[in-house]
C-alpha cells in the first residue's frame, strides 16, 4: 500500500488571503519553506495529494477553469523548484452550508484519494492550517499536522510554521 501526505492549499502551499480568495495566478504566492517541505515529503516516498475547499466557485466568485489555471501554474512551479508535482488534486466547491461529505471538516476528499491510490491511512498525514483540516484527517484515519497557534491536542503534531515542520520531517 502507498503512503500519502495530504496538503491543504491556502495557508500551507500558498499565502492565504484573509477573508478573500485567490482568484488568479497573479495572486498565488507560495509560502516560504513550502518547496523544501514538499521536496522532503516526495523524496521520502510519499504521494503528495492536494485537498482543498474552494467555495469561491460555489459562491460564483470564480470558475473551475480559473482554479484549473491556478493549479496548473502551481504544478509548473513545483516541478521547476523541486523536480516533483502533486500526484493528485481534489477540491470541493460546495458551500459550507451544504454540509457536503466532501468538504472539510468531512473526510470525503481524503477517502476518495485513499481508495483511488490504495493508501495506507495509518502511514499517512494531513497537514493544514485550520481545525477543519485536522478534523478531516482524523475522520479519514490519517495522522494530522496543524501549522500555527493551536493547542497540542488539536492534532497529532503542531508546529508554529512550515520551517519547523520541515526540520521535524528531515530528521
Amino acid at each position: 500500500m502507498n503512503k500519502a501526505f495530504f496538503f491543504d492549499r491556502d495557508g500551507i502551499v500558498n499565502r492565504r488571503k484573509m477573508g478573500d480568495y485567490v482568484y488568479s495566478i497573479n495572486e498565488f504566492e507560495f509560502l516560504p519553506h513550502f518547496f523544501s517541505l514538499f521536496k522532503s515529503v516526495k523524496e521520502s516516498g510519499f504521494l503528495a495529494i492536494l485537498i482543498t475547499n474552494q467555495q469561491g466557485i460555489g459562491k460564483g466568485l470564480m470558475t473551475e477553469e480559473a482554479l484549473r489555471e491556478i493549479h496548473a501554474h502551481m504544478q509548473r512551479e513545483l516541478l521547476k523548484e523541486t523536480g516533483f508535482q502533486f500526484d493528485d488534486m481534489y477540491f470541493c466547491a460546495d458551500l459550507a452550508s451544504a454540509n457536503s461529505f466532501r468538504r472539510k471538516p468531512q473526510p470525503g476528499m481524503l477517502l476518495d484519494a485513499i481508495k483511488k491510490w490504495g493508501i495506507d491511512a495509518e502511514k499517512s498525514w494531513m497537514i493544514g492550517d485550520s481545525i477543519s483540516d485536522a478534523q478531516a484527517g482524523k475522520a479519514a484515519g490519517v495522522k494530522t499536522i496543524l501549522i500555527g497557534d493551536f493547542l497540542k491536542d488539536e492534532a497529532d503534531l503542531v508546529f508554529k510554521n512550515l520551517e519547523d515542520a520541515e526540520v521535524f520531517f528531515k530528521r
